[in-house]
């Protein structure tokens, strides 16, 4: 039974001294990863642990909401590294406006991410790379944004598959068909292990819409809440996915697992 992590931040500090090992547990027991960055350094830090790896270990690169403010974003730096064999999407990018990150200057920090956002939606499509969105308390402007986006390059967006997902889904059932009417896909975390709040709409969205992730390190699911998240535990989301659904987790792996090879097209 094959599984595919989709989002797995393997390159983070939580994984400094065990990266290769966490990747290991996850490739032996057929979990394959998808490690996406932050910022430029996480990027090439995901590029770098892919690389060693023939094959099962994939990087995203991007630069992330709340690390956009420090220094301009360099559409340059991050085209090179859609150049790497490895890089499968970019990755992850959106918008963040909880509270905690928008302390001071709320407007000013929203236009900064609203406009690094739609660069990387640019720097996306013209090299042919779907995007794991990130969206925290940010719905009510990411729907009008990306279906602006989705209009003035409709001849970017590709019309037999999705061209991106939205990570960690966080909105409800008629926000779900929203992003599915603009091609796009959504993915579950071990949230779903601790919250019923999914249940109804994961029961409903058709198979080819839902992949599954960790988050690592964060997210942790069920029965492991409290310790680091990994990639190997991504199977207790499918697991529980399986349970909502009334199916077996075979088949969930089955269709997640085919989802994300069509997306990042490995």
């Amino acid at each position: 039974m094959q599984l595919i992590d989709t989002h797995g931040h393997v390159n983070m500090e939580a994984f400094a001294a065990d990266a290769d090992a966490v990747v290991k547990r996850a490739l032996n027991e057929d979990t394959f990863v998808i490690i996406p960055g932050t910022d430029y350094k996480s990027s090439k830090r995901a590029i770098d642990i892919a690389n060693r790896y023939q094959t099962g270990v994939y990087a995203a690169i991007g630069a992330h909401p709340t690390e956009v403010y420090d220094e301009p974003f360099s559409y340059d730096m991050f085209s090179m590294l859609t150049k790497f064999p490895k890089t499968v999407a970019i990755g992850e990018i959106g918008l963040d406006y909880s509270w905690r990150e928008l302390d001071s200057d709320i407007e000013g920090k929203k236009k900064i991410q609203k406009e690094v956002f739609y660069k990387q939606l640019e720097l996306a499509r013209r090299v042919d790379l779907p995007v794991i969105i990130h969206c925290r308390q940010a719905h009510d402007d990411m729907l009008p944004l990306l279906t602006e986006f989705r209009k003035t390059h409709k001849e970017l967006i590709p019309k037999d598959r999705p061209w991106g997902v939205l990570h960690c889904f966080s909105g409800d059932e008629n926000l779900a068909w929203e992003y599915f009417k603009l091609g796009l896909i959504i993915s579950f975390t071990g949230l779903i292990t601790f919250s019923q709040r999914w249940d109804d709409l994961i029961r409903k969205v058709p198979e080819d819409k839902l992949m599954i992730e960790t988050d690592s390190p964060f997210m942790t699911p069920e029965p492991h809440r409290g310790k680091r998240n990994e990639p190997v535990l991504v199977k207790f989301v499918a697991e529980r996915m399986a349970e909502i659904r009334g199916v077996s987790v075979e088949k969930v792996a089955e269709f997640t697992t085919a989802n994300a090879k069509r997306l990042f097209k490995i």
